[in-house]
């Protein structure tokens, strides 16, 4: 069943939104983040330039944000998932693979099955953050700007 974009949006902001809010993710669709003393976990929803999928990005940022390369300083409560080094963050998505084809795809299944696909992925994520908070601190790498 194709769906659109805007469906999924809307899929996504009734049916996982509120799950995430309960525990405790706060700012603005698609990015959230997650204060706690030992750092800040992070998740954005990257969706692909040519529709009809997404993957989830996690990752865990330093509770006193994090410098980037050229010198610019994100605060706690602006960081991304995709400003935190690749090293540090983990993709979630719905199959294994390296393609698209392994994101979520709302153009293929329903948006309600898709997000309870993502629901059904929240676990492995609170999993991952907690290993990092247990790993402890470390040097954390903004990402470089590409060159154009």
């Amino acid at each position: 069943m194709k769906q659109d974009r805007t469906a999924m949006d809307s899929a996504l902001r009734k049916h996982v939104l509120p799950i995430l809010r309960s525990a405790g993710f706060k700012g603005s669709y698609p990015h959230l983040r997650r204060m706690k003393p030992e750092g800040v976990d992070l998740i954005s929803f990257q969706f692909d330039k040519w529709g009809g999928a997404f993957v989830i990005e996690i990752a865990r940022g330093p509770a006193e944000g994090l410098k980037t390369h050229w010198g610019l300083h994100l605060s706690p409560g602006k960081l991304r998932a995709w400003d935190v080094h690749p090293e540090q963050r983990r993709r979630i998505q719905a199959r294994e693979g390296s393609g698209t084809d392994a994101w979520f795809r709302f153009d293929e299944e329903p948006v309600t099955q898709v997000a309870q696909q993502v629901l059904d992925s929240l676990p492995e994520a609170e999993a991952w953050w907690k290993a990092k908070a247990e790993e402890g601190p470390h040097e954390e790498r903004a990402i470089k700007p590409r060159a154009s």
